[in-house]
């Protein structure tokens, strides 16, 4: 071959290679051969994303130096949104900033309370060097921001992930990223904002312990307004969900009634409930025990037709959270010390159900257990339950600072997953079915102007949690209004925020797009005993093995030339 064919080849390669690459950039054609299809977008998303009308941009603040863990974490949101700008013809996109750079030190601070304003809040991390003796601090935002011409919305990317260790936490937070982003959106750009009503009329909490659930929670991604049952004659078909959050007074029949006619109407409840009465004040007040006794809220007919008996028991867990607790007496002080605590049980999810999966754990206390009645065209799903190592106490229960007296006792906590949520679908029939005269339909239809249904007009949910403390604050003397889920002592949050928006984003306009929420991304970590005996050889390794091979792939080449061009001829 000639050095004038030579070139020309040169040239048609190097223009195919150009071609090639320049079709494949429009294409897109790629194949997910991982095991957990992590690069794979859900149908759902897919579907709502084209259908992007509105210029959008991400904003990530995952940018400069940082652990691994939280680039792999940018990388997951760069491969989201890249494709996003695809689907949606270009309305989509993304930029990487570090927060606060090239900022004075004051404007640092009103950028990082901004930020924390809008639900980013910062992780301080703490890297350990290979030497294991000195340790850096880094202030992450571990968030983005999504701007459009109308607004913008912040995405905290670890929310309800807060207390496992930092592998898993970043593990569950990149397969949640896509759904992160695509609800961010769906809220972002909705035309109308979904109505929530707080049920008041059975003296329900209304002072700071629900400051978070109504500002942090409800106030920031749909309409709220307080419902006050006792003033109203029905329950108006505007309320796309009502929430009925620890009542602590009997229902009357006709608050009873109204309830039952806007779920036959399409209407869904959050119920939030407490049916023993136990709790956390009721004990410190007392001499160390108290008996729990039975709320009478007069609910058990209702929820038993809609499918679920909330039993008159207490729900104990060897997986709980922890309180103080005096432990012995030294110079005639007491000595305390955090322990666990049964009466407040860490529930999850056991069923992979899309609202709590891979969610991380949810504070409960004082919980009772559920059972789910078989009802006809009604299907069930349990969203939290305890761990392995459960028991019931069945009333009449003395509540005590120590129930576990001794090892004995925890031979008691065989029971497994026992559930605390349960999510509830279908068409419902109605609890007064054959219990309304002609006359009363009459008068429901006078004053209503809707008729009286025995059973739903159409498909709806519920979901029936039995805790009325599960979205509660807790309220620090000195700080206010704590996050619900937060122990007061440890400040450990937990993910009873991510719980309650996920249970509402599904029973509003969410429910296609939670899909998204059940990805399951395998962690597979490298074994680091084995690591660190082979270090030094894995080293040497990294650094010879890219010299060494191109030299050995010169003498092989070298090697086979030889031999085939000087082999005698025959």
């Amino acid at each position: 071959m000639n050095k004038q064919k030579l070139y020309y080849h040169w040239i048609i390669g190097v223009a195919l290679v150009l071609l090639l690459n320049s079709a494949f950039s429009f294409l897109h054609i790629g194949v997910d051969l991982t095991e957990d299809k992590r690069y794979t977008l859900t149908a759902s998303s897919l579907d709502y994303v084209k259908n992007i009308s509105t210029p959008l941009e991400l904003t990530v603040y995952l940018e400069g130096e940082m652990p691994m863990g939280f680039k792999r974490l940018a990388s997951a949101a760069e491969n989201i949104a890249t494709a996003y700008n695809r689907i949606s013809n270009g309305n989509f996109s993304i930029k990487f900033e570090k927060p606060g750079e090239g900022l004075s030190d004051s404007l640092k601070a009103v950028l990082y309370d901004s930020l924390q304003k809008i639900g980013i809040h910062p992780t301080n991390v703490k890297a350990q060097g290979d030497d294991q003796d000195q340790l850096q601090e880094t202030l992450i935002f571990p968030g983005a921001v999504l701007s459009s011409p109308t607004g913008q919305i912040g995405i905290d990317f670890i929310e309800g992930q807060n207390s496992m260790d930092g592998l898993t936490a970043l593990n569950n937070a990149a397969s949640q990223m896509e759904y992160k982003i695509t609800k961010a959106i769906k809220v972002l750009t909705r035309d109308t904002f979904p109505l929530i009503g707080y049920l008041t009329g059975n003296d329900e909490p209304l002072d700071y312990s629900v400051y978070d659930l109504i500002e942090n929670v409800v106030k920031k991604e749909y309409r709220f307004s307080i419902l006050p049952i006792d003033s109203i004659s029905f329950i108006p078909a505007d309320f796309q969900i009502i929430l009925i959050n620890q009542p602590h007074q009997s229902f009357k029949e006709q608050q009873k009634l109204m309830i039952d006619q806007y779920i036959m109407h399409g209407g869904k409840v959050i119920w939030a409930l407490d049916y023993l009465f136990a709790s956390m004040d009721s004990l410190q007040k007392s001499n160390g025990s108290f008996v729990a006794f039975d709320m009478g809220l007069n609910l058990d007919d209702q929820l038993f037709k809609y499918g679920v008996r909330i039993n008159r028991d207490l729900v104990q867990d060897l997986e709980s959270d922890q309180v103080p607790s005096i432990v012995g007496n030294m110079g005639g002080k007491p000595q305390i010390q955090l322990l666990p605590w049964p009466y407040a049980p860490l529930v999850r999810d056991r069923g992979y159900h899309p609202i709590s999966r891979n969610l991380d754990k949810v504070l409960t206390s004082f919980p009772q257990s559920i059972d789910t009645v078989s009802v006809k065209g009604v299907s069930t799903a349990v969203l939290l339950s305890s761990s392995e190592y459960g028991r019931k106490l069945p009333t009449p229960v003395l509540v005590e600072w120590k129930s576990i007296k001794s090892e004995g006792d925890l031979k008691d906590f065989t029971t497994a997953h026992i559930p605390t949520a349960v999510l509830l679908e279908g068409n419902f029939s109605s609890a007064y079915k054959n219990r309304i005269s002609g006359e009363q339909a009459s008068v429901w239809m006078k004053n209503t102007g809707s008729q009286f249904l025995e059973a739903a007009n159409t498909s709806t949910e519920m979901i029936v949690i039995s805790d009325g403390d599960i979205f509660l604050n807790p309220v620090s003397d000195s700080d206010g209004p704590l996050a619900m889920g937060s122990n007061r002592y440890t400040r450990i949050q937990y993910a009873n925020k991510e719980f309650l928006k996920n249970c509402l984003f599904y029973l509003s306009d969410g429910k296609e797009l939670l899909a998204s929420r059940a990805k399951n991304f395998q962690l597979r970590l490298l074994n680091k005993e084995i690591l660190k005996e082979d270090k030094s050889i894995w080293r040497w390794i990294n650094l010879l093995g890219p010299l060494l091979l191109p030299l050995l792939i010169s003498f092989l080449v070298k090697f086979y030339r030889k031999r085939k061009y000087s082999s005698p001829l025959l």
